[in-house]
């Protein structure tokens, strides 16, 4: 972390630490530990743990696409292999991580509750933002969808996929579970291209 300012290095370590071990199972000095600062130059920083948690929650929001979303997007250009590819990243990172891997919002949205407004706000904010993305591969995809479809609510589905399928494939320890989610998915998402296929043919 060096030729990083102290904010910085306490939000990554922090970011770091949340997803290991949780928000109420992190403390102060874990992440002092972690960024071998002193605790002026913590408090200096941040009053306290919950504003460390923010700026965390902030990070991820306004980072969301050069650390998730591009990445997983390179050399994709069909709108609707851009969403599997997204749900691929998430594959990898299951099979990566031995299928301990945990969504960071994800995770913090159950642990925490009963969130402080702005918090849950964040927490909110980091959900909609992931939505977005699929709504803006939706919108891209145009008439290959059917022209009825409420495009919010499938993207909020495609999330719900996702953080189940991640959840299922860490409690039971085997990326089959997440794997047997996306193929439903898959299977949704051929059906309303079949349909759209069917309403675009004359009459």
């Amino acid at each position: 972390m060096s030729g990083r300012s102290a904010k910085e290095r306490i939000v990554i370590a922090a970011m770091e630490l949340f997803w290991a071990k949780g928000y109420n199972s992190t403390s102060v000095s874990d992440i002092l530990s972690r960024t071998q600062l002193n605790s002026g130059s913590l408090y200096h920083a941040f009053p306290g743990k919950q504003d460390i948690l923010i700026a965390v929650l902030e990070a991820y929001r306004d980072g969301i696409y050069p650390m998730l979303i591009d990445p997983a997007w390179e050399g994709v250009d069909d709108p609707i292999e851009r969403i599997f590819a997204l749900l691929a990243a998430y594959r990898r990172m299951i099979l990566d991580t031995e299928c301990t891997y945990g969504c960071p919002i994800g995770s913090l949205a159950l642990e925490l509750h009963e969130a402080d407004p702005v918090v849950r706000d964040l927490l909110a904010a980091n959900f909609n933002a992931w939505v977005g993305a699929i709504e803006r591969c939706l919108a891209d995809a145009a008439d290959r969808l059917p022209a009825s479809l409420d495009r919010r609510a499938l993207g909020e589905f495609v999330l719900t996929t996702m953080e189940g399928g991640v959840m299922q494939a860490r409690t039971h320890r085997d990326v089959a579970n997440f794997d047997r989610s996306i193929i439903a998915l898959r299977d949704h998402f051929e059906m309303l291209l079949a349909k759209a296929t069917r309403e675009r043919e004359p009459a």
